[in-house]
Formats: structure tokens, C-alpha cells, sequence
């Protein structure tokens, strides 16, 4: 299917715009009684078993140390219900305020890890240190998914996307195509 409508160069630091379709999510920590959120936008599934999920962590993030010490964390998945609540989260530092209270989370005891869920979000996904050999040269971890848990209903929650420049997409129309896949492939 060709279509005659012109496309223009991209610039390149804007590439993330139709690169980072993944939901936005909340990344819980703690260390030593010290806990944190962050926001995170660009996350990547890398195995289905075991379920490994990589991302990047700027080690100039006050995230960083807590689950670089701990090995351990929580993504959380948002609803756009916590937009707010995400974007406050991405715009403060966890080393001047304690997140949970100042954007009035819910801070609940995992089943495997010792970050705290963000019991407001809709889904919870333990995690545990995998593989730790990107980090120094690139923040990249790589982190196996211990135990998860989300909520019954609805399916397929509302989720914000990031495209860049301070614009979100939330997750638009389901669209069903599973009868069409192999069953190996659901």
C-alpha cells in the first residue's frame, strides 16, 4: 500500500516519538530503609522464560544507587488516572522528598523483593538483578521478573505512552486479532 504524502527528515533526537510506544511506568526501590520512585518511558521485553525485561537507568538518577545496591525493584504499571502523579514523579528528585507521601501513593510490601508496589497502579512486576554487565557502560539493566500481579479488570487498562517534548498518547482502541495468530505465537 503506497501513499503519496511526503516525508521529511526527522531530526534524530526526536526519533523516541515513534520508537517509545511502551506504557509509561513506575519504577520502586529501596536500600537501607531509603525508598524511591521514578518514571520511566522506554523499557524493552527481552525473554518471555524466564521474563526478562532491560532498561536504562541514568546513573545520574537518585533511582540509580538504591537498586544498583539493592539489585531489586518493582515496575509498577500507571493507568492514566496517576497522570499527574507521573509527570510530578518524573519532575522531582526522591533526595528532596519522599515520593510516596508527596504524591500520596500507596507504598505495599512485595512477595519477593524488598521494594515497595505502588498499590494504586494497576499492575506490579518484581524484579531481580539478572544481568548486570551493561551497567557500567551503559546503565543498561537487565532484570528477570520474580513475581507479578495485576488487577482483573479491566484488560487492557488505559496506559500513557510518552512520545517526547511533554506530549502523551494514552493506549487507544483494542483491536482483537488473536484468532489469526499460531497458538504458539499467544
Amino acid at each position: 500500500m503506497r501513499d503519496d504524502v511526503e516525508k521529511v527528515a526527522v531530526p534524530l533526537d526526536r526519533v523516541r516519538r515513534y520508537l517509545e510506544p511502551g506504557p509509561i511506568v513506575l519504577v520502586s526501590s529501596a536500600w537501607r530503609g531509603e525508598r524511591n520512585i521514578m518514571t520511566m518511558g522506554w523499557h524493552t521485553v527481552m525473554a518471555f522464560s524466564p521474563s526478562l525485561v532491560g532498561c536504562v537507568i541514568s546513573s545520574g538518577n537518585h533511582s540509580f544507587d538504591l537498586i544498583r545496591r539493592s539489585g531489586t525493584c518493582v515496575i509498577n504499571l500507571p493507568t492514566t488516572a496517576l497522570t499527574d502523579q507521573v509527570i510530578g514523579i518524573g519532575n522531582s528528585s526522591g533526595a528532596e522528598i519522599d515520593k510516596f507521601d508527596h504524591f500520596d501513593l500507596t507504598a505495599s510490601p512485595a512477595t519477593a523483593v524488598e521494594a515497595p508496589l505502588i498499590e494504586e497502579c494497576h499492575a506490579h512486576f518484581e524484579c531481580r538483578l539478572a544481568d548486570d554487565s551493561l551497567v557500567d557502560r551503559h546503565d543498561f539493566f537487565i532484570w528477570e521478573v520474580v513475581a507479578a500481579q495485576a488487577r482483573a479488570t479491566p484488560a487492557y487498562p488505559e496506559t500513557l505512552h510518552y512520545t517526547g517534548d511533554g506530549v502523551f498518547m494514552m493506549a487507544g482502541e483494542i483491536i482483537d486479532r488473536r484468532s489469526q495468530f499460531l497458538p504458539q505465537m499467544l
